[in-house]
């Protein structure tokens, strides 16, 4: 698998990373421990993690598959906190979030995080103590980049510009947003604010939150998360008639280029601008595997600029 450097910065990550938000829940020791392996196989380096993926459960499985799937510093680590609350403070205050990162870092048993994605913005904690929870988690050897959680455009270049003022350290080297076919608004700020600043996008649920693989066409899978009572609403958002015609040109491309509908859907976001790595999720190594085929598929230009038609916002 090919790697990329992430935004202007060092920092090189697989060009596909690996989501774990189903492990601890849907997806067992076992099960992660085989994710994982076949990623690391393929040559993929990128987890990502975060300490609210089943309150804490997906680290921890994470950290037991770690002794014994694949050494540690094969990979590159993203854990992305969320809005912590405690005795501390609340959201991102500096406090909640260096316990915050402690405790990810005891649950997943390592020392660092290669990549810590924060909060993008917090209104009621003043930037600079935000971006001060940067500087001592690096200088401290906990963190080696950050990088931010769904910002706005505004918020990233003021993130940039202060992060600048105070140190390299705390410039953020990546942003970890929603982005595929179905899912285009990135485009209209924060991708530009990215390519300026020099940061790169992780782009998550890049299958339009398993939508575009077309398995919902006919209907809802009863082995599907739609069909899932958790899970339902994450993808019935996805689902409505304009979901339906991007999933037909999705179909009409796979057919033409004798491949899956996934793999074109994964392969237009993976190759968009400014895109560092598309983090995708699995149920078992099996469907990880279909992934994982995409990193052989360029698209046409004559496809591509057909799905950027359909896809394209209102």
């Amino acid at each position: 698998m090919r790697r990329r450097r992430v935004g202007g910065s060092g920092l090189e990550v697989s060009q596909i990373g690996l989501g774990t938000m189903t492990w601890g829940a849907d997806t067992d020791v076992d099960g992660a421990a085989a994710q994982l392996a076949t990623f690391v196989d393929a040559g993929g380096t990128l987890v990502e993690t975060a300490d609210g993926y089943g309150d804490g459960a997906a680290q921890a499985t994470l950290g037991e598959v770690l002794t014994s799937a694949v050494p540690r510093d094969d990979l590159v680590i993203a854990g992305r906190a969320t809005l912590p609350g405690g005795p501390l403070g609340d959201g991102a205050a500096r406090g909640a979030l260096l316990a915050a990162l402690d405790a990810t870092l005891a649950r997943i048993g390592i020392d660092h995080l290669d990549l810590w994605q924060l909060p993008g913005f917090d209104a009621d904690v003043p930037l600079e103590e935000t971006l001060s929870a940067v500087q001592v988690a690096v200088m401290a050897g906990k963190a080696r980049y950050c990088g931010l959680v769904a910002p706005k455009g505004w918020q990233l270049a003021t993130v940039a510009e202060r992060g600048r003022a105070l140190g390299s350290i705390t410039v953020p080297v990546s942003a970890q947003v929603e982005y595929s076919l179905l899912a285009r608004d990135v485009e209209a700020e924060l991708l530009p604010a990215a390519q300026h600043h020099g940061v790169g996008l992780m782009a998550w649920a890049p299958l339009g939150r398993g939508v575009l693989t077309g398995k919902y066409a006919d209907g809802t899978p009863a082995d599907s998360r739609a069909a899932s009572p958790t899970l339902a609403p994450y993808v019935e958002a996805r689902r409505n008639e304009r979901s339906a015609r991007i999933v037909q040109a999705v179909l009409t491309a796979a057919d033409g280029l004798g491949t899956s509908p996934l793999s074109v859907a994964l392969a237009w976001v993976r190759d968009r601008p400014g895109v560092a790595a598309a983090v995708v999720g699995a149920r078992d190594a099996a469907q990880l595997s279909a992934s994982l085929a995409a990193e052989s598929v360029v698209l046409p230009a004559e496809i591509r600029s057909a799905l950027d038609d359909v896809s394209a916002p209102a």
